[in-house]
């Protein structure tokens, strides 16, 4: 009877350990399933307005016209300066200073839940950036998958009338108006696609032609769109925040009433992603730090998971990049994904080579991964993967034995 009970109850454990892996691999399957139907309902959209004017008459005339107006008519639509802001100083003070020059462009690259939006928000809300561009335009993109789409997202926050294609509505706006500042967040939705990229940018590089339009954007990954002309020194991509900072935030949602050794063993499992910090901190404010270090032990990366977008839901944004064109471009990338998901120590070019593992073209795949962010190459050089990410991987997407085999050997 005890073995029998021990049997079962293995048998229970790896029921429930296959139960998470297929749900989280259904949510992966749900969020390329939205993201497909979001595509087809933006193309059914531009079918129902080709019957529209471009509007070009209208557009020019309220381009033209008293840019107060335009001001108070966007008032709304600015969003608010975030509250809680630790460790990214330094970079809020290159934007600024940059910003408060001429004809500037700046891209915040990183990884999802790395705080770009974040630091785009706080960048935006600067005395000094507020004093040189009175007019401010804040565009979410993570809705468009073509140019056409991004010019009338841009379009809808000018105010603009709806029309076939506003790119050109969208320059001449610009180019007749005030200094402005556009902010463009989550810009990989549309460019991230080779069969949307060159329009993409050939309409970012119009835009940056508008000598008095100081343009910032926030991408997923570590490339930065072709045919514009960046401001220098680039801002490098958003690494994991100090671990100063971390607490910072931590303590400013849950209080500094928990014990610190508990709290640094909390930190740990976030390796200092600001989302994944800022999603934990919420479950200790509420359950404390021994209930959430618990539930870490059965529930995982799955603790961090209950809100219904990337901004409050760690495998919604995980997912997101997963689903990245060029992760699709590159099959044998999710494969080394999987691979380094069991090593917390990364790997190096060389031993990648000398293991002979069975991935075609796996320095390429190595590329891949750290054009989206996805990886990193730490200060020795290894390939390796951001805490939540590897936990994420591993149970999703254990490596199978084909990979790890060599890899031991």
């Amino acid at each position: 009877m005890s073995q029998l009970l021990k049997d079962c109850k293995v048998g229970l454990s790896q029921a429930v350990d296959n139960f998470q892996v297929e749900q989280r691999i259904q949510l992966l399957t749900d969020i390329q399933d939205m993201q497909k139907k979001a595509h087809e309902q933006h193309e059914a959209l531009l079918e129902s307005i080709k019957t529209l004017s471009d509007g070009s008459s209208s557009d020019k005339s309220s381009a033209s016209g008293d840019s107060r107006s335009c001001s108070s008519s966007t008032l709304s639509l600015l969003p608010a300066k975030p509250k809680i802001f630790h460790g990214r100083e330094r970079e809020l003070e290159d934007i600024v200073q940059t910003l408060v020059q001429d004809a500037q462009r700046i891209a915040i690259l990183g990884a999802g839940g790395m705080g770009k939006t974040t630091l785009a928000k706080t960048a935006f809300h600067h005395p000094a950036v507020t004093a040189k561009y009175g007019n401010r335009f804040f565009v979410p993109c993570n809705t468009a998958r073509s140019k056409v789409e991004l010019a009338a997202v841009i379009g809808s926050y000018l105010g603009l009338k709806p029309g076939k294609d506003l790119t050109k509505a969208v320059i001449r706006y610009f180019t007749l108006g005030p200094p402005s500042l556009v902010v463009l967040d989550n810009l990989e939705s549309p460019w991230e696609a080779m069969s949307s990229r060159d329009d993409v940018e050939e309409f970012l590089s119009l835009l940056t032609d508008v000598q008095h339009l100081a343009l910032v954007i926030t991408m997923r990954g570590t490339e930065r769109p072709a045919k514009i002309k960046w401001s220098r020194p680039f801002l490098a991509p958003l690494k994991p925040l100090p671990d100063q900072a971390a607490r910072q935030i931590f303590f400013d949602i849950a209080d500094e009433v928990h014990d610190p050794e508990k709290v640094d063993k909390v930190l740990g499992l976030t390796d200092n992603v600001p989302l994944a910090i800022e999603l934990i901190a919420h479950l200790v404010e509420y359950e404390g730090c021994s209930n959430v270090l618990a539930r870490w032990e059965t529930e995982r990366i799955g603790l961090l998971s209950n809100g219904f977008d990337s901004r409050s839901n760690l495998e919604i944004s995980v997912g997101i990049s997963l689903s990245s064109p060029r992760m699709a471009s590159c099959p044998g990338a999710w494969n080394l994904l999987s691979l380094l998901s069991i090593l917390p120590d990364g790997i190096s070019d060389i031993e990648l080579l000398q293991s002979k593992i069975p991935i075609p073209k796996i320095l390429a795949c190595s590329a891949t991964l750290l054009r989206t962010a996805l990886a990193y190459a730490s200060d020795d050089r290894r390939l390796n993967l951001l805490g939540p990410i590897r936990e994420y991987i591993h149970q999703t997407y254990p490596p199978p034995q084909t990979l790890v085999r060599p890899l031991g050997k």
